[in-house]
């Protein structure tokens, strides 16, 4: 099959779980690739068919989402334009990581449309959720990307279309030890208020990661180090914990790597409190707000945190054949009901081959 495979460029996960998705699904098939956003630090290091603007938000640098900036870089204009070039048509199959101008193309063509995303997840009834209900957030997330048929990764399987997190082959091929530094990732706190909390810690060794800063530099203990997929990943499998965001990605890689974790979610992002609803049910420390009034229970985190144990098997491929073998079973089911043509089962072989072979 000639497929399209739609990736959010907005944060770095969707980019990251890509590595092993794409060539899962280029097996068998011809796989191009579409990146829309404006935020990824990472680079897929695969070839890339469409790179668009999309529609997403811009980090802050208090906590949250800069919605004035997001206003400003996002030109509804132009995504109508990306929808509208985008040839959907010439693929057999879309499948999108929350992706919206795939999406969003193939409701505009009536072109079936696979969702294979953790935004799916999230929203399943079977998901853990915020105490405190979004109306405004969940409506975002169900309207974003719209799809016809949704497959889910979240940190449980929760329901039966849901998948444990996809951990890259470059993760689980990590040396895993404790070297006795912290590492710190959270993208929507600029560097002087992580410096601030931190700076209580004296004793303590903090690898950060910014997102706001291209240039290395030391504040006593505090290392501030631009974000570089290699660094990072080797910073955590060395780590004694990961204090980070409750985003998918690297929560998940660091409960695979068996690392005690701190999250902080994103304020009014209703994926993070969805994300830190479900990890603090499993036993993950969470704080609400990275500032001075949570030194405490970083201070306890620090000194009494313990991992939580969980079981994240290699089975992209499966994932993968489940997700194909399911769209070929439906396409069957629909040639067989288009009866008039199916004249004879030559008839039929030539309409399935016809949809299901580039």
């Amino acid at each position: 099959m000639k497929i399209l495979y739609a990736i959010q460029g907005t944060g770095n996960g969707h980019i990251t779980r890509a590595r092993d998705i794409v060539p899962a699904l280029e097996e068998k098939n011809e796989v191009h690739v579409l990146i829309s956003g404006l935020q990824a630090d990472v680079e897929l290091d695969l070839p890339v068919t469409y790179r668009f603007k999309g529609l997403g938000f811009i980090f802050g640098k208090t906590g949250g989402v800069d919605l004035v900036d997001t206003y400003k870089k996002n030109k509804l204009k132009t995504f109508f334009s990306e929808i509208s070039v985008l040839p959907v048509h010439e693929y057999d199959l879309v499948i999108s990581d929350f992706e919206p101008v795939s999406s969003w193309a193939c409701y505009l063509h009536n072109k079936p449309c696979i969702s294979l995303s953790h935004q799916v997840a999230v929203l399943n009834k079977h998901a853990p959720k915020p105490r405190k209900s979004d109306a405004v957030g969940k409506g975002f997330l169900k309207r974003y990307a719209p799809a016809t048929k949704k497959y889910g990764f979240h940190f449980k399987p929760y329901d039966e279309h849901i998948f444990t997190p996809v951990i890259r082959q470059q993760v689980r091929e990590q040396v895993i030890e404790n070297k006795g530094h912290y590492t710190v990732y959270l993208p929507s706190y600029d560097d002087k208020r992580i410096i601030k909390v931190l700076r209580e810690f004296p004793d303590v060794e903090w690898q950060v990661f910014s997102k706001h800063n291209k240039a290395a530099y030391t504040e006593n203990n505090i290392a501030i180090l631009p974000v570089n997929n290699d660094a990072f990943i080797s910073s955590m499998a060395g780590a004694a914990g990961i204090l980070c965001g409750a985003g998918f990605e690297t929560p998940a890689e660091a409960l695979f790597m068996k690392k005690k974790l701190l999250v902080v979610p994103m304020k009014n992002q209703y994926e993070q409190q969805c994300n830190a609803a479900a990890l603090d049910e499993m036993g993950v420390a969470v704080i609400r707000s990275f500032k001075l009034k949570h030194v405490e229970k970083i201070s306890n985190w620090i000194a009494n945190g313990t991992t939580v144990e969980v079981d994240y098997p290699d089975c992209t491929n499966d994932i993968i054949n489940k997700v194909l073998t399911d769209y070929v079973e439906q396409e069957i089911a629909t040639v067989i009901s288009d009866k008039p043509a199916i004249r004879s089962f030559k008839r039929f072989r030539h309409v399935l081959l016809k949809k299901l072979i580039a």
